[in-house]
C-alpha cells in the first residue's frame, strides 16, 4: 500500500513503498525489487545482464575502479556513475548504458 513506509535498501531511512527513488540518498528502487536501468524489467542481485533486453548489468566505477551493479550509484564507494551528455544543447544527465546519448544520441566521451 501507497501509505505505508519501508526502510531504503541504501540508507535504512523510511521512504513510501512505491518510491522510485529514495529522497535521502537519491538511489534508484529503494524498496521492492531491483530493475534493469534500460528496460525496468525486475532483476536480482548478481544477475550479469538483464534477462529482457540483454544490457550488462555489471561495470567498472570510474572512482574507485571497482566492479559495481548498473545502477545510479557505485555498491563500494557510493559516486554517482551517471554521466552527462556533451552536446551543449542536451546535457542530458544518465546512467551509461550504451555508446550514446540516450536522449539526442550523441557519443558520450
Amino acid at each position: 500500500m501507497a501509505g505505508y513506509k519501508q526502510p531504503c535498501r541504501y540508507c535504512g531511512k523510511l521512504v513510501h513503498s512505491d518510491s522510485n527513488v529514495c529522497p535521502f540518498c537519491a538511489r534508484a528502487d529503494p524498496v521492492g525489487p531491483l530493475k534493469c536501468p534500460k528496460c525496468r524489467n525486475t532483476v536480482e542481485p548478481g544477475y550479469k545482464v538483464c534477462g529482457h533486453c540483454g544490457l550488462s548489468l555489471q561495470t567498472t566505477c570510474p572512482k574507485c575502479g571497482k566492479p559495481t551493479y548498473l545502477g545510479s550509484h557505485c555498491d563500494a564507494c557510493g559516486d554517482k556513475l551517471t554521466v552527462v551528455c556533451p552536446n551543449p544543447r542536451c546535457k542530458f544527465e544518465q546512467i551509461p548504458t550504451g555508446p550514446n546519448c540516450a536522449k539526442c544520441g550523441k557519443p558520450l566521451k
